[in-house]
């Protein structure tokens, strides 16, 4: 989509707008000032320099912290020479704008680091969206400030991009409730914000926002800022071998131990076990009591584990709520006693929260090294396999690895399904999604609905299976956004996510649809690879 195309946009929401209100006794004086403020970062960041000097100037007439109501011929006075100054900025012609090249291959690519964007102004979250992802960075977006925190807690974003002005809760508010863990998760936090006062800015900044930036936006110096911050993380990363969060080394030094314990049994013959620990039932306990809690339970295991190894030993946090236990000069059956002594005491531990008792067990596979096997990915298999045979056997069990174990481990299946009332949309999506080999998902199931009625009265659904719906907006008999209402009334979201399929022109579908629990949105028409690469992404949020 264009620059012009969101010029567009701005104008067709700013007539919207006013026609609405034209309807109305009377507008609340709030009301008047986030449309303005909002109309004033957009128009700037897109282009139009006349619209964003005037609201930028009648906005001073208006507080956020009113009570006031204006009379329709009151507002109408101050506001209505806006509808002019559009017909003004296309009388000055336009520098014609490059062709945009999606620079999609065949094959889906994963984009390198993931953007949380928190802000209400869908014509400028949609501009940002677009300029960030040809970048080929991903970006979530949320709409308010409650979907902001759950996307925080929930997609473990690597930068937040955060306004302060949101409908339900200031920016200011949602900084003091992710700042401590984005601090130690090492997650820059960028304020974009139309609210330019230094007292402002000083406060954020006092906060631990890495950068202030006020809208307009330049986007050339925008995402020249993304890239500099982001190059400034990842070397960060490289200077860090230790779990923020846990206390126990990251994935990183597990790496590096791997590599230095094969090398020196290669060499000396020197044996050493390998256990691989993982948390039986955790997404349950985030999703029952909250991702804090959560926190709090990783914690507590780590500091358990780490008090019950000897310093010869490291202890890695190999990803989420999996761990790993390197033992030198240990033999597997030797590894097997220290960790069912760890399980037994994990196992009596009791959590507390909503005021509730609790507790969580974890399972683990273990494997030794040895010349048949002397590989790090041979060890990772190994262990792996003997971690899903305790799985498959009940959990709370530690197993040792041999050959005769079940091959394979847990499936990892995703069902996919296409919800619209073109046939010809469903049957190339459907034909597209069976050819689709994801990486690390076992198996994709695809169905097709050519109606939202039609879909919720199918049986679709099962608790033991996980979902993405591709939903079409708008439909007979059952529009897309009745469709997302039901889903997310009667279904839990830790087994469904919902992409919305909607026109161009569909912004208003958009804002409904993110408020109403969508998680994703495409715009028609798309490029195939980009809707598999959106699922894909989606899909890792919440099967991993």
């Amino acid at each position: 989509m264009t620059t012009r195309k969101y010029k567009e946009l701005v104008e067709q929401r700013t007539r919207q707008t006013l026609e609405k209100w034209a309807g109305q006794q009377s507008v609340g004086e709030r009301e008047l000032y986030r449309f303005l403020h909002n109309l004033k970062g957009t128009a700037g960041t897109v282009g139009l320099d006349r619209v964003e000097q005037f609201a930028g100037s009648v906005l001073l007439y208006f507080s956020d912290e009113s009570d006031k109501v204006w009379l329709e011929a009151e507002w109408r006075e101050v506001l209505f020479p806006l509808l002019g100054l559009f017909a003004a900025e296309e009388q000055t012609g336009a520098q014609p704008e490059p062709a945009y090249e999606a620079g999609l291959s065949l094959g889906v690519k994963q984009q390198k680091y993931e953007i949380l964007l928190v802000d209400d102004d869908v014509e400028l979250v949609a501009f940002l969206r677009e300029s960030l992802e040809r970048q080929s960075y991903y970006v979530n977006i949320a709409m308010s400030a409650e979907r902001g925190l759950k996307l925080f807690y929930e997609s473990r974003p690597d930068m937040i991009l955060l306004d302060i002005l949101l409908p339900d809760q200031s920016g200011i508010d949602v900084l003091h409730q992710i700042i401590g863990k984005a601090k130690k998760e090492r997650i820059p936090i960028i304020i974009i914000s139309g609210e330019h006062s230094k007292d402002i800015q000083l406060y954020a900044y006092t906060l631990g926002v890495m950068d202030y930036v006020a809208k307009p936006v330049d986007i050339d110096l925008f995402l020249a800022l993304i890239r500099n911050r982001f190059e400034l993380k990842q070397e960060w990363q490289k200077s860090i071998i230790i779990d923020e969060l846990t206390g126990a080394y990251n994935r990183k030094y597990f790496n590096q131990t791997m590599k230095q314990l094969v090398s020196d049994f290669r060499r000396t013959e020197r044996i050493f076990s390998l256990a691989l620990l993982d948390l039986d039932h955790f997404k349950l306990i985030n999703d029952t009591y909250g991702h804090l809690v959560g926190d709090e339970v990783l914690q507590a295991f780590s500091e358990l584990v780490r008090s019950s190894i000897r310093v010869e030993d490291t202890f890695c946090r190999y990803g989420g709520e999996e761990f790993a236990l390197f033992m030198p000069n240990t033999d597997a059956a030797s590894a097997l006693l220290v960790i069912e002594r760890i399980q037994r005491q994990f196992a009596d531990m009791e959590f507390r929260a909503k005021q509730e008792p609790f507790q969580v067990t974890f399972s683990g596979g273990i494997t030794e090294i040895r010349t048949s096997r002397d590989d790090p990915d041979s060890l990772i298999e190994d262990a792996d396999q003997a971690l899903y045979a305790s799985k498959h056997a009940g959990r709370n069990l530690s197993t040792l690895y041999n050959e005769y174990l079940p091959a394979g481990k847990a499936e990892r299946v995703l069902k996919v399904i296409m919800v619209d009332d073109d046939a010809l949309m469903r049957r190339i999506v459907v034909k597209h999604f069976m050819d689709w080999k994801p990486a690390d998902i076992t198996r994709v199931e695809v169905s097709s609905f050519e109606s939202g009625v039609e879909f919720l009265q199918s049986g679709w659904y099962s608790p033991d299976d996980k979902y993405i719906v591709l939903l079409d907006g708008i439909m007979p008999e059952l529009d897309g956004l009745e469709v997302l209402e039901q889903l997310r009334s009667r279904y839990p979201e830790i087994n469904l996510l919902v992409v919305m399929l909607t026109g161009r022109n569909d912004q208003q579908d958009i804002i409904h649809a993110l408020q109403m629990g969508a998680d994703d949105y495409v715009i028609k028409p798309f490029h195939l690879p980009e809707l598999l690469m959106r699922v894909e992404r989606l899909a890792h949020r919440f099967l991993f």
